[in-house]
C-alpha cells in the first residue's frame, strides 16, 4: 500500500528557488527499513550545498538530514524500533524535508519522552556533530580539564552546543563568530571567551588568550576565510579539524607549512564516517541525550518555518543571519 505524501525536491542544483514542494508516493518498508511520520525536520548548512551542487547528488533529489517522529511501520529484520515509537535520525539518504518517508533504519533512534519532536528535529545532525567533534575527534594526548579550543561559528547549531558541551567538560572554548550580538550569545551558552573575527584578527587574539601557546585543538566549519588563521592559532602538535566549509572549500595544505608551524595535525571528518553502524549510532546517540537531558546542553530553536516556506528558510539560511538551530514544521 502506498500513500500521497509532500517532499521538497530539485530538478537541478541552484538557488533557494530550485526547490519545489511536490507530491511522492510513500510506501512500505522494505528489510532493515521504517517508514516515520515526521513532527519536525532540522535545518542544515550541508542542505545548501545539497542544493546548490557543492555536494553532488543523483537528480532529481530530495533534501534534509534529520527529522523526528512517529515510527508508523517497520520492514523485517528491524528489532530496535517498534510501530508508534518516538524516534529522530541524522542519517543518509538525504530526503527528510518531507511529510513522510521510507529509509534505513539504522541511523534511527528511539527519542526519549523528555525531548519534544522539534528539539529532536532540531538536536540530531548539529548533536551528533558536537559529540564526535568533542568526544572522538581529539588532539594529540586528548583534551583534559582547562585546555584552550577554538571553535568558528559559535553562535550556529553546531556551536552553541558545543560551547555548552565544552563548558560542561571543563574546556575553555575560544568562540569565533561575525558579530557582537553573536559573540555574546557565544558567551552566554559557556564560552570563555568570544572573538568577532569581523573586526579583529583572531589567530593574533587566540595568542593573546592563550599566552602566546596556542590552542590544542580548532574545530573549523568555516573553511575558506579561517583555515590560514585556524592553522596560526595552534599549539605545537595541535590538530586542525575542518568539518565544512561555509565560506568556500579550504585550500590544498601544504605538508612543509604543517612541520613549520609545530608539527601540526590537519583532518576532515564527517559525521557519517562515525554514524556507519547502528551500535556507534546508539552509543553517539545515547551521550547526546544524556547531556541534552540533564540540563547540561539546551537546544536553542530560533527558527521555525513551514514545510511550504522552505525557500525562505535557504535564503536566510545561507546568509548566514541565522543563530542557533532552525526547524521545518510538519
Amino acid at each position: 500500500m502506498s500513500r500521497r505524501e509532500k517532499a521538497v525536491q530539485i530538478l537541478q542544483p541552484g538557488a533557494p528557488e530550485a526547490m519545489q514542494l511536490v507530491d511522492i508516493e510513500v510506501g512500505e518498508p522494505g528489510p532493515g527499513e521504517i517508514r516515520i511520520r515526521h513532527q519536525g525536520c532540522g535545518l542544515n548548512y550541508i542542505d545548501v550545498y545539497h542544493r546548490n551542487g557543492a555536494y553532488p547528488l543523483p537528480l532529481p533529489a530530495r533534501l534534509g538530514m534529520e527529522g523526528a517522529g512517529v515510527i508508523e511501520a517497520v520492514g523485517e529484520g528491524v528489532t530496535h524500533l517498534s510501530v508508534g515509537d518516538r524516534a529522530a535520525y541524522a542519517s543518509q539518504p538525504p530526503g527528510a524535508y518531507c511529510t513522510a518517508r521510507v529509509m534505513p533504519a539504522r541511523c534511527v533512534v528511539r527519542l526519549p519522552d523528555a525531548i519534544s519532536f522539534e528539539t529532536g528535529a532540531a538536536m540530531m545532525l548539529k548533536g551528533l556533530t558536537a559529540q564526535y567533534l568533542l568526544r572522538r575527534t581529539l588532539p594529540q594526548g586528548g583534551l583534559q580539564a582547562g585546555d584552550f579550543v577554538l571553535f568558528h561559528a559559535a553562535a550556529g547549531g553546531v556551536g552553541l552546543i558545543a560551547c555548552q558541551w565544552a563548558k560542561a567538560l571543563g574546556l575553555q572554548l575560544i568562540a569565533t563568530a561575525g558579530s557582537d550580538e553573536k559573540c555574546a550569545l557565544a558567551l552566554a551558552s559557556g564560552a570563555s571567551h568570544a572573538i568577532n573575527y569581523r573586526r579583529e584578527d583572531f589567530a593574533a587574539r587566540v595568542r593573546e588568550i592563550t599566552g602566546a601557546k596556542g590552542v590544542k585543538v580548532v574545530y573549523d566549519s568555516v573553511g575558506l576565510d579561517t583555515f590560514e588563521g585556524s592553522l596560526n592559532s595552534l599549539a605545537t602538535f595541535g590538530l586542525l579539524v575542518s568539518f565544512g566549509n561555509a565560506s568556500g572549500f579550504a585550500p590544498p595544505v601544504q605538508l612543509g607549512q604543517l612541520a613549520a608551524k609545530g608539527s601540526l595535525y590537519v583532518t576532515r571528518p564527517t559525521l557519517f564516517t562515525h554514524l556507519a553502524t547502528r551500535e556507534a549510532t546508539q552509543a553517539m546517540a545515547d551521550d547526546l541525550f544524556s547531556v541534552v537531558g540533564s540540563g547540561l546542553v539546551k537546544i536553542h530553536v530560533e527558527q521555525r518555518y513551514a514545510l511550504a516556506d522552505v525557500v525562505q528558510a535557504h535564503r536566510e539560511l545561507e546568509a548566514r543571519t541565522t543563530i542557533g538551530s532552525g526547524v521545518l514544521l510538519v
